[in-house]
């Protein structure tokens, strides 16, 4: 079985065994450049692994759930969450594993390793997926090392790769991966060379940090940059980096370390080094022939080559022009980390505190010009709030992505979606605003007599007073379109009297939150421990903000809505149409949808005759099979004349509308994935819930039998009653 395959001396024949990374590195120790041993991979032993366990087919299952042209890349990003947790799961056949440990053994003994992909055609003069693939620095053990091929293996199906591939046109079936094992070099500085500047072609381009080379390639260090006549190598410019941390191996990985004064007041190469660096760059083109990305280190004043690729970006192709956005789907630690302390401290309190300036505004004292310019002025408000959403809000998403990954790959969990129940802390504005309605329908609860009064339009019961007014006075923006909520408070105590005949509904169980904490820090020691509770926290807070940040743009959206119903009030024109219809769709926050999240026009078939789908498959995003009559919500009065125990079937779930999720026995959502708002209402309250249903609403109708299956992402209708009913 050839398997693992030394890089020195080169073979003839074996790019597509051990992918264009490996070859690269292979070919530059073969004309004698610094390179550190390394072994390859094979994409036989990739093969052999996802063959012998089953595991080919069962990716070509989830990759097939739905059609490639209606699936969102929040899906793709949980279809291959669940991938990796296959990965992570499923253990090397015996012979296999015998086979690399022998080889890992006999090749690397016991040295500290990188463990890098190398897929076949990874890296050429057409297509990169530098940074898309996954690469493991400072890894030791036999057994460490063999976990991490298969984590590198996995990354051949993450979200980012598999939008790459499929803009690139490859195909998935004849997908595969090599992988370089290669000892770690700890240079005192690493860098990057660019033998071609892609912004002018007479220059190139080095970059340099303190200590790895990763904290650069993730972003999280600013580099020192030197740009140089291509030709001669002269030197042209040198901007310097805010030079405070560098990243060095530590026990288990890397850690961020803060770099002591002498060396921030410094930059990482001299003269000479940057000479030294253009001179391997330049080696490297003439071996290749192309101008080449080039990535090294210097340890001990020599210099070593850690991997070679030509600069995609010259090839004018066009190809790889959205890489930068699937780069994007991943964020490091430190970015999360800026992105939460600028959302919490500066965003949050600037967006509460210009809504509450709009609320006490006199709109009613203002002449009619007025009023119209503070009708444009607030849509121009919620315009660049709207682009903040998009350029914070939203990427911060990526916290809850890292601390899943992050919780499986050590966890090992059976349940890819288990790291959700460590995430909920109670502080979900909605969720604060359901324990409202809760409390309210405890008053109302075995007491016929304040059920009597209620209908009858007296709220004068103190104690359900006063939860009223609170409910009115901190969420009444986002349930009424009337001052005070006068028009709506019939509809808020039916929503209360209904759920006061409803089962409560439990959260998170506390005990077992605190048990699984405590089982994943346990995997970590020292400064790695600490680094797990953080990404812990920045997880939390991602999956609070994911829920709130529209909750406070819901708040802003209605002070604006507020401004062009006072304007329509005044105006003359009877052609114009009420602002929370009109103006609500112009406001949403979806800049990608082509569906707006509350309301949706229903392609129906003829009048008594449907087509319908038997069974529909999505994604499973709620664990759990509920059954029960079918409400869709197309319009604010659907909601209104929600029923305790039935199915809430929706294009999207805003969380300005989850305050009914309670008397629902499930959830079914057009839009797809785990981490949108239906999804994390439906975990919180222990729904069945499966989401990327394309068509939603329309294949479903309101009266409809249907049973939610929240493990394997079905939904089942009943068509047979629906026949019968028509």
């Amino acid at each position: 079985m050839s398997v693992v395959i030394p890089l020195s001396p080169l073979q003839e024949d074996i790019q597509d065994r051990i992918g264009g990374k490996a070859h690269a590195l292979a070919v530059m120790m073969q004309k004698k450049m610094n390179v550190p041993e390394a072994v390859a991979i094979t994409t036989e032993a990739y093969d052999i692994y996802v063959s012998e366990t089953g595991l080919r087919t069962k990716i070509m299952m989830e990759l097939n759930r739905k059609s490639h042209e209606n699936i969102r890349w929040e899906e793709l990003w949980d279809t291959s969450l669940r991938i990796r947790n296959m990965f992570v799961n499923t253990p090397l056949p015996d012979d296999l594993h015998e086979h690399i440990k022998k080889s890992v053994d006999t090749y690397i003994a016991g040295k500290s390793v990188v463990v890098r992909s190398s897929a076949p055609g990874e890296d050429t003069s057409d297509t990169s997926f530098a940074g898309l693939h996954a690469s493991y620095v400072n890894v030791k053990g036999t057994e460490a090392i063999i976990e991490h091929i298969k984590l590198v293996w996995s990354s051949l199906w993450s979200d980012a790769s598999l939008l790459y591939r499929r803009e690139l046109g490859l195909d998935e079936h004849k997908s595969s991966m090599a992988v370089v094992v290669q000892e770690i070099i700890s240079g005192e500085v690493s860098g990057i060379g660019f033998g071609q500047n892609p912004n002018d072609p007479a220059q190139c381009v080095i970059e340099s940090v303190y200590g790895l080379n990763q904290g650069l390639v993730d972003g999280s260090l600013e580099p020192d940059r030197w740009i140089l006549d291509r030709d001669e190598g002269t030197l042209i410019t040198h901007t310097p980096a805010d030079r405070i941390h560098a990243l060095y191996p530590s026990e288990g990985g890397t850690a961020m370390s803060e770099l002591p004064p002498e060396l921030r007041a410094k930059p990482p190469l001299t003269r000479e080094n940057v000479m030294e660096v253009y001179k391997l760059v330049m080696n490297a083109e003439r071996i290749f022939g192309l101008p080449q990305d080039v990535e090294w280190t210097i340890r001990e004043n020599q210099i070593y080559v850690l991997q070679s690729r030509p600069i995609t970006t010259l090839s004018g192709s066009g190809k790889d022009d959205e890489r930068g956005w699937y780069l994007s789907l991943k964020r490091s630690v430190e970015n999360l980390k800026t992105m939460k302390h600028k959302i919490e401290d500066t965003l949050i309190p600037a967006l509460q505190k210009e809504t509450e300036e709009m609320a006490q505004a006199g709109l009613s004292l203002l002449s009619d010009d007025e009023v119209k310019n503070e009708a444009e002025r607030r849509r121009k408000v919620f315009d660049s709030w709207k682009k903040t959403y998009w350029d914070y809000f939203i990427p911060f998403a990526h916290g809850m992505r890292l601390f899943g990954t992050v919780y499986n790959d050590t966890v090992h969990p059976a349940d890819p979606y288990e790291f959700l129940t460590l995430l909920s802390t109670g502080d979900i504005v909605s969720i604060q605003r359901n324990n409202i309605l809760k409390d309210m329908a405890l008053q109302v609860r075995d007491n016929k007599r304040l059920v009597h009064d209620l209908k009858k339009g007296d709220y004068s019961n103190p104690a359900f007073s006063r939860l009223l007014d609170k409910l009115i006075s901190s969420h009444g923006d986002l349930l009424c379109r009337s001052p005070h909520c006068t028009a709506e408070i019939p509809d808020i105590l039916n929503i209360v009297i209904e759920m006061a005949s409803a089962p409560g509904r439990q959260g998170s169980d506390n005990q077992i939150v605190k048990k699984r904490e405590q089982v994943f820090l346990s995997h970590f020691n020292g400064h790695k421990r600490e680094e797990a509770a953080e990404i812990l926290d920045i997880g939390r807070a991602s999956y609070r903000m994911r829920d709130n940040d529209n909750i406070y743009m819901g708040k802003l959206k209605a002070r604006v809505l507020d401004a062009e119903d006072e304007l329509l009030r005044r105006s003359s024109s009877a052609e114009r149409k009420p602002s929370s219809a009109g103006h609500f769709n112009s406001l949403s926050l979806s800049d990608h949808e082509p569906v707006s999240d509350t309301e949706c026009d229903s392609v129906g078939a003829e009048e008594g005759f449907r087509l319908q789908a038997r069974q529909i498959t999505g994604q499973p995003a709620g664990p759990g099979i509920a059954s029960g009559s079918a409400r869709v919500i197309k319009t604010a009065s659907d909601l209104m004349n929600f029923k305790k125990g039935e199915i809430m079937v929706c294009d999207s779930i805003d969380p300005n509308m989850t305050f009914v999720v309670p008397l629902a026995s499930a959830i079914v959502e057009r839009r797809g994935g785990m981490l949108i708002h239906g999804a994390i209402i439906a975990r919180e309250y222990g729904l069945p819930c499966v989401t990327g249903i394309s068509n939603a609403s329309e294949i479903i109708r309101t009266g409809d039998r249907v049973t939610v299956d929240g493990y394997l992402g079905i939904v089942i209708i009943d068509t047979e009653e629906h026949l019968t009913q028509n």
